[in-house]
C-alpha cells in the first residue's frame, strides 16, 4: 500500500482534472491501443502515466512516441505487479481525480467528459463508474445477472464479487490514499480488497451508459493467472471485518459472506488435494463460528 506518510498535495501545482494511469507488462500493442482510446477522448483535461512494469517486450520502444507530449510520462520499473504499478503512478499524479486504464482494456470517447459531468453534479461523491462493454476472444457476450452494475451503498455487492471494474472507475486521489491505496501483497484480486475498503466507508456514483470495452480472454489475463482467488477475497474480508467499525448489520453480512466462501474454498482444497492454504483458511473459517 502507499503510506499515508507519502502523502502529499500537488492539485495546487494540477493542470489537468483526471490523471490516466495504465500499467503494462509485456503487452506492447495493447497498450498503444488502449493509450489512443484515451487520447481521442472528447474531454481532454487529463495526463496520462504509463508504468512499464519490466517489459521484456518491445513496449518501451514502441511508448517512446509519445514521450514529446506535455501530458505523458513513463515510469520504468522492475516487474512488481499491478498493484505496485498503479500505486507509483498515482503517487506522481498531479490530477485531483484518478483514472486507471487496463492495459488490455479501452475507452469509448465519451468515457471522461459523461464522468466529469457526473462529478461536477455530485461533488459529495468520491468514486463514479459505469457500464461495461464486455469482449472475449474478440466476440461480445452478454454479462450474467450477477454482474449488473449499480451505485449507492454498494458493500453488500463488493462482498460477493468485484463489483466495480478498474478500467471503468474514475475515484479522488485524495481518498484513495487515504485508504492506503492498492495492497501490494495481493498477486491478484487487489481491486476487490480496495472497493471492499471503499464501500465500507463511502456510496458510489453510478452512470447507467457504456464507458468502456473489456477486453478477457488473453493468456496473460489476472483471472485466468490464479487458482483459488478466493483465497484473496477471504483475506479482504477478514480484514475489513478486523479493521472497520461496521453496524452490526454490515458486520453480520460480511460473516456471512466469509463463512460462504471459506466452506466452497475449504471443499475445493480438499477435492484438489491442495494444502497450502488449507489450515488457515480453516482458522478462519472457526474463529467465524465460534
Amino acid at each position: 500500500m502507499i503510506p499515508l506518510l507519502k502523502r502529499r498535495d500537488l492539485l495546487s501545482n494540477s493542470s489537468a482534472f483526471f490523471s490516466v494511469i495504465i500499467p503494462t507488462y509485456n503487452r506492447a500493442d495493447l497498450t498503444i491501443r488502449a493509450i489512443v482510446s484515451v487520447l481521442k477522448q472528447s474531454y481532454q483535461n487529463f495526463e496520462i502515466i504509463v508504468i512499464n512494469d519490466g517489459s521484456s517486450d518491445d513496449t518501451l520502444d514502441k511508448l517512446k512516441q509519445f514521450k514529446n507530449s506535455d501530458n505523458f510520462s513513463i515510469y520504468s520499473t522492475k516487474n512488481n505487479g499491478v498493484s505496485a504499478a498503479r500505486n507509483l503512478g498515482i503517487s506522481n499524479a498531479k490530477g485531483e481525480w484518478i483514472a486507471c486504464l487496463d492495459s488490455d482494456d479501452e475507452w469509448l470517447p465519451k468515457k471522461l467528459q459523461i464522468q466529469y459531468q457526473m462529478i461536477q453534479a455530485g461533488p459529495e461523491l468520491h468514486l463514479f463508474h459505469g457500464e461495461e462493454i464486455w469482449i472475449r476472444n474478440g466476440i461480445r457476450v452478454n454479462q450474467s445477472k450477477k454482474y449488473k452494475k449499480g451505485g449507492g451503498d454498494l458493500f453488500g455487492e463488493s462482498l460477493k464479487l468485484c463489483a466495480i471494474g478498474p478500467s471503468v472507475a474514475v475515484f479522488r486521489k485524495s481518498v484513495f490514499l487515504e485508504l492506503g491505496g492498492f495492497d501490494e501483497n495481493y498477486p491478484c484480486c487487489e481491486d476487490y480488497d480496495l472497493w471492499l475498503r471503499f464501500t465500507s466507508l463511502y456510496e458510489v456514483g453510478f452512470i447507467d451508459e457504456f464507458l468502456i470495452q473489456k477486453h478477457g480472454g488473453h493468456e496473460d489475463q489476472l483471472s485466468t493467472s490464479f487458482v483459488a482467488m478466493d483465497y484473496w477475497r477471504i483475506k479482504a474480508i477478514a480484514d475489513i471485518i478486523k479493521n472497520r467499525e461496521l453496524s452490526a448489520e454490515r458486520l453480520e453480512l460480511a460473516h456471512k459472506v466469509l463463512a460462504n466462501k471459506c466452506k466452497i474454498l475449504i471443499k475445493g482444497y480438499i477435492k484438489h488435494d491442495n494444502t497450502d492454504n488449507l489450515a488457515e483458511i480453516e482458522s478462519i473459517l472457526a474463529n467465524i463460528e465460534s
